[in-house]
């Protein structure tokens, strides 16, 4: 979404610490109806650098590497070119909602740009809901073309659709009312609702071998525990990436990675099993993520710095929903939850002021210095003011572009780490 400030001409609101970490939430005075100028085209060359570096090592496992079962890969081939449907569809509908959310005054200014020309482009907000929008058809559409005996799989995966819907109106609401962040707490618990009573697999963990001489068992059942703990990640995954936030192209770029390398995670894990039900958990994974990562490719090109939209917290409850009950689905929250280390790493910086032990303003930026075009890290606890502080002042496209390779790095651990404790851990 990128740091931003949206006027209003209601009073403004009380200082509280806020789940959005660059959004003022205000409407602009009406003004006599003016023409804005079109916002700028997409990023065709990021989009294309991306999905080369993405498509080469996912196309070699799927290919090559593994040998996956040909009805199995024919159902991810058509799923793929359906979410490849998707992106266009997505780069071709943003400029046109774009046009709609400025005509209703949802627009904001790059606070991270303030003092230069760009600080007084109006940028339209909310264009999250494009991208939730074309996925959902996408996802609707390809339970017609999934090639499978067991149909007691659609039950959870329009289940699973449900929270995502759920979760992108939540957010849509929020980005036009601005609800107070406690209730942006309670809004992914909510939406997961409809997962949760649909949910009918196994609520078992099972117990790490070092432990099992201790404990005595191999496998416990948590029961109504189970789901809880599935609640509580849907209400994790939802905001970290809401607060995770604050400049251009950090929302949707890290949204990136995670799906990258959950769609590498579930080719492997496909590959490398022989249970058939094991293999279509991560097969139903799969088919959320491809059409996640695609959808948001197309917003990253016209998120990217310079941003020419903001993507919203519409966006950001969207994607971390879905990648929830991926998690959930796959049967894989572990893996997840180490993927989501930086976002794990800005809540506990963030922890001491959101639970108000430390005075919280209610958004936390870096300071922009119009001179030198730099930013520079404040007091206040986020990952992106820890990076700018330690690594000193640094441009708003160098600081996102360093925070994604944090977040590559730490999926590429979640991979080494699952890699040298198979067979030891579980």
């Amino acid at each position: 979404m990128g740091a931003q400030k949206r006027l209003s001409s209601s009073e403004p609101h009380s200082s509280s610490p806020a789940t959005k970490e660059n959004t003022t939430t205000t409407k602009p005075e009406q003004k006599p109806t003016t023409t804005d100028p079109p916002i700028a085209p997409p990023k065709w060359g990021l989009l294309l650098k991306l999905s080369l570096f993405f498509l080469l090592p996912y196309s070699y496992l799927l290919f090559r590497y593994y040998p996956i079962e040909p009805e199995l890969r024919r159902s991810i081939l058509i799923n793929a070119g359906m979410s490849l449907a998707g992106l266009f569809v997505t780069v071709k509908m943003i400029p046109v909602a774009s046009r709609y959310v400025q005509k209703r005054n949802l627009f904001g200014y790059d606070i991270n740009k303030k003092g230069t020309p760009q600080g007084t482009v109006k940028v339209p907000e909310s264009l999250g809901i494009v991208v939730g929008i074309v996925f959902l058809v996408v996802a609707i559409l390809f339970q017609y073309f999934n090639f499978t005996s067991d149909s007691n799989w659609l039950v959870e995966y329009n289940a699973a659709l449900a929270c995502i819907c759920f979760m992108t109106l939540l957010g849509f609401v929020d980005d036009v009312l601005d609800v107070p962040w406690r209730v942006k707490l309670l809004l992914p618990s909510i939406a997961a609702l409809p997962l949760l009573m649909a949910y009918a697999g196994h609520t078992t963990i099972v117990i790490p071998k070092p432990l099992v001489p201790h404990i005595g068992i191999e496998v416990l059942d948590l029961g109504w525990m189970y789901k809880l703990y599935m609640g509580l990640l849907a209400v994790f995954c939802t905001n970290s990436i809401n607060i995770h936030a604050g400049i251009n192209g950090l929302e949707v770029g890290q949204t990136v990675v995670i799906a990258s390398a959950i769609l590498i995670h579930n080719i492997m894990q496909i590959g490398a099993s022989t249970d058939p039900e094991y293999k279509q958990a991560h097969a139903f994974s799969i088919y959320l993520a491809q059409p996640l990562l695609a959808t948001s490719l197309a917003l990253l090109s016209y998120n990217w710095y310079p941003s020419s939209v903001f993507v919203g917290d519409t966006y950001t409850y969207f994607a971390g929903m879905t990648m929830a009950v991926i998690g959930i689905l796959g049967h894989f929250s572990e893996t997840l939850l180490i993927f989501f280390l930086p976002q794990v790493l800005n809540f506990l910086l963030s922890l001491p002021q959101l639970s108000g032990y430390i005075p919280c303003p209610r958004h936390r930026p870096p300071r922009f210095d119009p001179q030198t075009g730099l930013l520079t890290g404040t007091n206040d606890g986020t990952l992106v003011n820890f990076f700018l502080r330690n690594l000193g002042q640094k441009s708003e496209k160098t600081l996102c572009i360093y925070l994604l390779a944090f977040q590559a790095i730490a999926c590429c651990f979640c991979f080494l780490l699952r890699y040298f404790l198979a067979g030891w851990y579980k």
